[in-house]
């Protein structure tokens, strides 16, 4: 079987967009969601993705089928639940919503299916890619923990990009690559200032809880990434954005994609920043040319951050472990804060 990341993403979303073409509105309609955006690109970077989701009601069979007809395979089960939909208008350029309708929760019974398919795929798979929900009434976080935990216990790398309390629960089962935004770790309370030594700190604390490597995006600001006990930045061109949403999701895709590829770790967020980089040159979220990604690639660096890695432990010495011995992440942040 060819490498493969398998992409949980529970419950997709119809969207509808309205946009003025000279005279004429269109209206157009779209398969949405984390889980679409990030299998949508790992397909365009050529590497095959099973995306594992449940469908239901009308917005569901809706969204199963455009998902087909992108090509995207597809592990489903279907569901009396009725899946999201929400509706933004950009005649006049800009993004704004209309209307918004969560996703139903799932039942027992279609949280233990869900999670039997997710399971046998992502076992078949290189990686899997755990993905939120857009209303965490639709799953429960624990079904989080368990998955990153079979998955990793059997073999499967598992890359996540979660908050709040889907991220504490994949933390607790355990993650090879943890994607987080520096909005996410100030919401949920990880970070205590928006400041490279607070962020660094955060990034650390994130590691010992259960995240093998962190990779941390910062808008339109270098990344950051910590991997073996080493925090570096990720420096590329800038671009003027078309349309800045999605640039995360992409970046998350490309490391799922690279590290199902055999590629190590360095590659894998270089590939990643770089799609995500491209990606908000474009209006469709989620979508790339792989040449021209991997042509972009060799333009990104991972570069020291200076004072960040001052009294750091060698590699191997506890990444990923809890209680590692190492420098607290308070010292830490103090040795950036005075460098």
């Amino acid at each position: 079987m060819p490498e493969s990341v398998m992409v949980f993403s529970p419950s997709p979303q119809l969207t509808v967009t309205i946009e003025q073409v000279g005279d004429e509105e269109e209206i157009h309609l779209h398969a949405g969601g984390q889980g679409v955006w990030v299998a949508r690109m790992i397909k365009s970077l050529g590497v095959r993705v099973v995306l594992c989701s449940a469908f239901g009601d009308e917005t569901g069979r809706v969204v199963r089928n455009l998902i087909l007809d992108e090509g995207l395979e597809v592990g489903a089960i279907d569901v009396s639940a009725r899946n999201g939909a929400y509706v933004h208008d950009r005649r006049d350029g800009t993004r704004s919503e209309i209307a918004q309708a969560p996703g139903q929760p799932l039942s027992r019974h279609d949280q233990d299916e869900l999670y039997n398919v997710a399971l046998a795929e992502g076992l078949r798979a290189e990686v899997a890619m755990l993905a939120g929900v857009a209303d965490p009434q639709v799953l429960p976080a624990d079904v989080y923990r368990r998955l990153a935990g079979d998955l990793r216990r059997n073999g499967t790398k598992v890359v996540a990009d979660l908050s709040g309390d889907y991220l504490t629960a994949v933390l607790e089962g355990g993650v090879d690559v943890l994607k987080v935004s520096h909005e996410e770790v100030l919401r949920d309370g990880r970070a205590t200032e928006e400041t490279i030594p607070g962020l660094v700190a955060a990034m650390h604390r994130l590691r010992d809880e259960g995240a093998a490597a962190v990779v941390l995006s910062r808008a339109e600001h270098p990344a950051l990434v910590l991997i073996d006990d080493e925090v570096r930045q990720v420096e590329l061109p800038r671009l003027e954005p078309a349309d800045h949403r999605g640039a995360g999701d992409s970046m998350t895709a490309g490391v799922a994609a690279m590290l199902a590829l055999g590629r190590d770790l360095d590659e894998a967020v270089r590939t990643g920043a770089a799609a995500g980089a491209l990606n908000v040159t474009r209006h469709g979220l989620g979508t790339g040319r792989a040449d021209v990604i991997s042509q972009f690639t060799t333009r990104v660096k991972l570069t020291a951050l200076p004072g960040a890695n001052d009294g750091a432990p060698p590699p191997g010495s506890g990444g990923g472990q809890r209680g590692g011995g190492h420098t607290s992440p308070e010292q830490l942040a103090e040795k950036v804060k005075h460098s």
